[in-house]
């Protein structure tokens, strides 16, 4: 019985850290201050980010995206389990990034403006055509 327990208290916490970045917030929502959304449809979701010096945003997630830098600064993310990272963007600056969960905070002195472009499903291969023999 307490093999059976300790099993589904296993899947249980794999099941909670697995679905957490789906936990995250919507950045647009949790700092409608910072993101403006510019263009939005089925396939992506065009956003205006303007981020001053010292603004904090709290753990949201992003599906995967791009950011074109506008203005330069410095943006430090925040992973969970503690890990963290320093951007240094420069204006001009094409970002690609893998879907993700951060908190992030402008550690620079000046506001970073970017556009981010967030992919709402994977893109559709098209079927390769067939080789002629």
């Amino acid at each position: 019985m307490k093999s059976v327990v300790r099993l589904a208290s296993v899947v249980l916490v794999d099941s909670l850290l697995a679905a957490a970045p789906a936990l995250a917030q919507d950045p647009v929502e949790l700092a409608p201050g910072i993101y403006t959304v510019l263009f939005e449809n089925d396939q992506v979701r065009v956003s205006d980010i303007r981020f001053k010096p010292g603004d904090k945003i709290a753990a949201h997630s992003h599906p995967d995206h791009l950011l074109y830098i506008l203005s330069p600064g410095t943006i430090q993310l925040s992973y969970a389990g503690g890990t963290a990272k320093s951007v240094n963007a420069e204006t001009g600056q094409v970002l690609w990034s893998e879907a993700e969960s951060h908190s992030s905070e402008n550690t620079g002195a000046t506001e970073v403006h970017a556009l981010i472009v967030e992919l709402k499903q994977e893109s559709q291969q098209p079927e390769p055509e067939p080789s002629e023999l």
